[in-house]
């Protein structure tokens, strides 16, 4: 055996390391470029590394690196990358100040800027030379802050030189809406007959009264007399005098001699004069020019709502002011009878001729078996038809020629120039010595045209009788809506076609409805409360008449107590059918409706003997109803 000692081989394997896998990591340090930038405006403060030299008219130098210079204004860049300045090192920048070059450059540097109510109309064409369009943003800023009556007219020209196409419009937007104060001041009187044209031609301006618009045009030819007569013809043109009142027109308009002595102008106080005469005796005849079309902003948005009062048992007339939630007692409104109509149905021509179809007298609805020989006369102004324009100064009522049936609580629509009277029950003979009938309502139907003045009964009749039902105009077709046909409350719905002359029916509701409520907004008919359920009750009472149900002078009356609907649901003409939409907060029936700025309105109404104060508002984008109390007005 070998004295060698064997060593035992170790066998020691070589792990490979694999070392983790990081993702790059991004780091931004925001600090660096202001240090950069900041660095640099101390270099130019100092001269350090400056490369080129501004000077002004004034002759003084602003030091500056043509780098930051370049990456700042599209103007410098252009100039010193593609000009012959390329090169140069001295440049001359005229028609800016010095002080104003000086905050722009900082800026440049900073990105800081003061803008003060003194210097900003010098930092702006400076700015629009060096195309520095976030400086010459934060002017339009600046003097949109402080448009006023006395300057709006002055930036606007300011707007329109350096091409400040914002500040330009909010301008003139701002004019138009202040026109009565801008009109005041000096800048108006020293316009140019073009310019006052361009804005008294305006159809938006906001002035409620065009006596405001023959007023300024009038002070401002008189500023300067004799330059300024022979451009009368021409602002005249645009004064819209058919719309001046007619105590207005002759105290103020007539007699101004620059009108009568000249053959133009005084064509145009003719127009107007024949424009007050026509639209008295027959409005619907008088022609449209643009002279005697109302601007938007003369027509303030407001309700005028008609309604029954149940503690003076009378009808009342209110403005209703939407944005405001006023309620404001209307200017009395002057009618050929005492009372005004309280069953009647309502329409509206040429968004200014109200009129009224139908009615009854207060004193014999409000009395119990009233009907003998000497109030039968009365019953007339069931036939009643009359015409109130609310454009004209001096609100009245006007009597029409009479409807050839006596109606109450009829549905009324207009379409195509024409009014339908829908429906609703003879007046004439609704009672007997015993009592109420059935047996008189009507699905008769007529129409007044507006060319020839006269009424006519139409061929086609609804297929059912029905009163106190809903009339909903849509897609140039007539619905009748639920109702009464004297025995039992309606959920059947008509349509008439005029193209055809013919009533249809249509799906029905899902359930009745009697006094309902419609309206129409974004292409859908909203059928909205109404009745359809009644609780009985036997009530003894007594009374002075015998009669064939008293007994011992006794009168046993059943008295029906209507409960009315929440519930609300949308006809869809393209559809054919209807949908729930979410319950308003309170039942209602005979309440009115109207849309606005596509919402819908609901107001007052009553459930059995609860008259509302209240108003409901359905947002068909939320789907959902909002409650408002009504506020009188101070």
């Amino acid at each position: 055996m070998s004295g060698k000692k064997k060593h035992a081989v170790v066998a020691v394997q070589k792990q490979e390391l694999k070392p983790k896998i990081y993702e790059p990591t991004k780091y931004k340090n925001s600090s660096h470029m202001g240090r950069v930038f900041q660095f640099l405006q101390f270099y130019r403060n100092g001269g350090v590394l400056c490369d080129i030299k501004l000077e002004t008219d004034d002759g003084k130098i602003i030091l500056g690196h043509k780098v930051v210079f370049i990456s700042a204004s599209p103007y410098f860049r252009a100039m010193f990358t593609l000009s012959e300045e390329v090169k140069k090192d001295h440049i001359n920048i005229r028609e800016v100040d010095f002080k104003v070059l000086q905050l722009l450059v900082d800026y440049m540097y900073t990105g800081e800027i003061t803008i003060t109510e003194e210097n900003v109309q010098d930092i702006v064409p400076a700015a629009d030379l060096l195309q520095l369009d976030y400086v010459k943003r934060a002017c339009v800023g600046s003097l949109q802050k402080q448009l006023d009556p006395s300057n709006c007219i002055g930036i606007k020209a300011f707007a329109g030189m350096y091409n400040c196409t914002e500040l330009l419009s909010i301008s003139e937007e701002f004019i138009k809406k202040q026109f009565l104060e801008v009109v005041k001041y000096d800048e108006f009187l020293s316009l140019s007959s073009g310019e006052v044209i361009k804005l008294i031609s305006c159809h938006d301006i906001s002035v409620p009264l065009e006596e405001k618009v023959f007023e300024c045009v009038m002070n401002w030819v008189k500023h300067k007399l004799n330059r300024r007569k022979d451009f009368l013809p021409d602002l005249m043109e645009h004064v819209r005098l058919p719309l001046v009142s007619k105590e207005y027109m002759l105290e103020k308009v007539v007699n101004e001699p620059l009108l009568k002595n000249n053959p133009k102008c005084k064509d145009y106080v003719f127009e107007a004069l024949h424009f007050n005469l026509m639209n008295s005796v027959d409005p619907a005849s008088v022609p449209k020019t643009i002279r005697s079309k109302p601007r938007p902003c003369s027509l303030q948005k407001v309700v005028l709502v008609f309604s029954w009062s149940p503690t003076t048992h009378k009808s009342v007339t209110n403005w209703y002011d939407p944005v405001t939630n006023l309620w404001h007692i209307a200017p009395e409104i002057n009618r050929y009878c005492k009372e005004c109509p309280t069953a009647a149905g309502l329409c509206v021509i040429k968004d200014k001729l109200v009129f009224s179809v139908g009615s009854f007298d207060n004193y014999i609805m409000d009395s119990e078996y009233l009907i003998n020989q000497r109030h039968i006369d009365n019953f007339a102004r069931f036939r009643s038809f009359e015409m109130l324009d609310v454009s004209s100064r001096t609100l009245c009522w006007v009597p029409k020629i009479e409807l050839s049936v006596s109606r109450q609580n009829l549905g009324v629509g207009a379409l195509d120039n024409c009014i339908y009277a829908v429906g609703g029950f003879d007046a004439n003979n609704i009672y007997d010595y015993y009592g109420y009938k059935n047996n008189y309502y009507l699905n008769s139907v007529e129409v007044f045209n507006f060319s020839t003045q006269k009424w006519r009964m139409s061929s086609s009749i609804l297929s059912s009788k029905r009163s106190n039902f809903g009339i909903g105009v849509l897609n140039n077709l007539i619905y009748a809506v639920g109702g009464y046909n004297g025995s039992s409350y309606l959920k059947s719905v008509e349509c008439y076609n005029p193209s055809i002359d013919k009533w249809n029916p249509v799906a029905e509701m899902s359930v009745c409805r009697c006094n309902v409520s419609v309206g129409v907004l974004d292409g859908l008919m909203y059928a909205i409360g109404g009745t359809n359920e009644s609780v009985t009750q036997k009530t003894v009472q007594p009374y002075n008449k015998p009669r064939a149900r008293d007994i011992g002078g006794i009168s046993y009356q059943s008295v029906k107590r209507s409960v009315a609907l929440k519930s609300v649901e949308a006809y869809s003409p393209s559809a054919g059918v209807w949908k729930s939409i979410p319950d308003m907060h309170l039942g209602r029936e005979n309440a009115g409706v109207f849309t606005l700025d596509g919402l819908l309105y609901v107001m007052g109404g009553k459930n059995g003997s609860d008259y509302f104060d209240s108003v409901e508002i359905y947002n068909p984008k939320t789907n959902s109803w909002s409650m408002k109390k009504l506020s009188t007005s101070i």
